[in-house]
């Protein structure tokens, strides 16, 4: 599995943009249906909430990539 460290720069980031900022998709829409075909999971949970607010300590997963939330600040 691949890690990453994503900086978080505000309160909170949505879901599908996170995983466009991060490089696992090449859109926010594409993001959107990665979630929607269940294939992300938020801190070990499937996430079907293709908009949901993840802030710094959450931990993401997709196609075999761990993104790491953390506070920029």
């Amino acid at each position: 599995m691949e890690n990453v460290e994503f900086e978080l720069e505000g309160d909170h980031v949505e879901l599908n943009q996170l995983l466009k900022l991060a490089g696992l998709c090449e859109s926010g829409g594409a993001g959107k249906a990665l979630v929607a075909e269940g294939l992300v999971t938020v801190d070990g949970a499937v996430e079907l909430r293709k908009t949901c607010k993840i802030r710094a300590g959450q931990r993401v997963e997709c196609d075999g990539v761990v993104i790491q939330v953390i506070s920029a600040t």
